[in-house]
C-alpha cells in the first residue's frame, strides 16, 4: 500500500514537472526576437500571403496556450512536430540518435570506472596525498565551463599532441568518441569520485568493519567484500540518473567537436531559429531525464525497504 501511494506520488510529480517544464520550454522557443516564417525565404523577403498562410499552417497565428495544447496533443500520438521545411522532427532526430547514444554511454562508462576508482582510492588514503589530490581534481574540474575544457582538449591533444581527432566521426568508435566523451564524463566522474570517497570513509568507519577486523578477516576481503558493496549503493542512483544528463550535456560538446547528434541537431535548430526542433528535442531530453529518474526512485523503494517511508 505504501508503495502504491509512492508510486502514484511519483507519477503525479513526473506529469506536474513534465507539463511545467515543456511549456517554459515551449514559451521561451516562441518568445524569441525574429519571425522564423519571414527568416525562410532568406535575403528575398516572402510575399505577405504566403507569410499568412504558413504562419496559418503551423498554427502560429493562434494564442500560445492553444498552440501548446496542440502540441501536447500531438505528443500523445507519438508527434514531436514538423519543421518549417515539412520534414517530421522525429525523422530528423532518428539519424541522429546513434552518434548521442555512443557518446553518452561512452562518457557513462569513462565517469563511472574512474569516479569508482578514484573514489575508492582516496576514501582508503584518507588525508593522504592521493586522497587531497583526488579533492583538488574534483573540485577543479567542476569549476570549469564546459566549453573552456573542450577546446583546451581539443588544442592540447588533437592539435598539440596529435593523439585524437578533434572534429567529427570519421575516425568511428572509440578514437573519434574518446576526447569528446571524457569532456563531458568529466564532470560526473568528479562528483562520482567524491560521492564514492565519503561512502567509502563512512563504510570504514562503521562497526561492522571494525568487528570483521577483530574477527581476523583480511583488510584486501574486507574491502572487496563488504565495503564495496555498501559504498556502491549511493552512487548507483547518481549514475543512473547522471545518464540522462550526459544525454543534455552532448548538446555544447557535439557543437564544438561536430558531431552529428541530437546536440549538434540543437545547436544548429537554436541558431537558425528553428522553433519546432528546439522544443521536440527539449522535450525528447527532459521525458528522458524524468523517467530515469523515476525508475530509479522506484528501484530505490523496492531495494531498500527504508526509503519507502521518507
Amino acid at each position: 500500500m505504501i508503495l502504491a501511494r509512492r508510486i502514484g506520488a511519483r507519477v503525479a510529480e513526473f506529469l506536474l514537472v513534465f507539463l511545467g517544464v515543456t511549456f517554459i520550454i515551449y514559451a521561451t522557443v516562441w518568445a524569441l526576437p525574429g519571425d522564423p516564417i519571414g527568416a525562410l525565404g532568406g535575403d528575398r523577403p516572402l510575399p505577405e500571403n504566403v507569410v499568412a498562410q504558413l504562419r496559418e499552417q503551423f498554427h502560429l497565428d493562434e494564442p500560445l496556450w492553444q498552440q501548446y495544447l496542440r502540441y501536447l496533443g500531438g505528443l500523445l500520438t507519438g508527434d514531436l512536430g514538423t519543421t518549417f521545411s515539412g520534414v517530421p522532427v522525429a525523422d530528423r532526430m532518428a539519424s541522429r540518435w546513434p552518434v548521442t547514444i555512443t557518446l553518452a554511454l561512452t562518457a557513462w562508462v569513462i565517469e563511472v570506472v574512474l569516479g569508482v576508482a578514484l573514489g575508492l582510492i582516496a576514501g582508503l588514503r584518507r588525508d593522504s596525498a592521493i586522497d587531497r589530490t583526488v579533492l583538488f581534481g574534483t573540485i577543479l574540474a567542476t569549476s570549469i565551463p564546459i566549453f573552456v575544457v573542450a577546446v583546451s582538449a581539443q588544442l592540447l591533444f588533437g592539435l598539440h599532441l596529435g593523439w585524437l581527432p578533434i572534429a567529427g566521426t570519421d575516425a568511428g568508435w572509440p578514437v573519434a568518441y574518446l576526447l569528446p566523451a571524457a569532456v563531458i564524463a568529466l564532470f560526473g566522474l568528479a562528483s562520482i569520485a567524491r560521492l564514492m570517497r565519503g561512502s567509502v570513509i563512512d563504510s570504514m568507519d562503521s562497526d561492522f568493519v571494525r568487528t570483521l577486523r577483530a574477527k581476523g578477516m583480511p583488510g584486501s576481503r574486507i574491502v572487496g567484500l563488504h565495503v564495496m558493496r555498501n559504498s556502491v549503493a549511493p552512487v548507483l542512483t547518481f549514475v543512473a540518473i547522471d545518464l540522462g544528463f550526459l544525454l543534455g550535456g552532448a548538446v555544447v560538446v557535439e557543437g564544438i567537436f561536430n558531431l552529428p547528434g541530437i546536440g549538434q541537431l540543437l545547436f544548429s535548430a537554436i541558431r537558425t531559429h528553428e522553433g519546432p526542433t528546439v522544443v521536440g528535442v527539449g522535450t525528447t531530453l527532459i521525458l528522458i531525464f524524468l523517467v530515469l529518474n523515476v525508475v530509479v526512485d522506484l528501484l530505490n523503494s523496492l531495494l531498500d525497504p527504508r526509503s519507502r517511508h521518507d
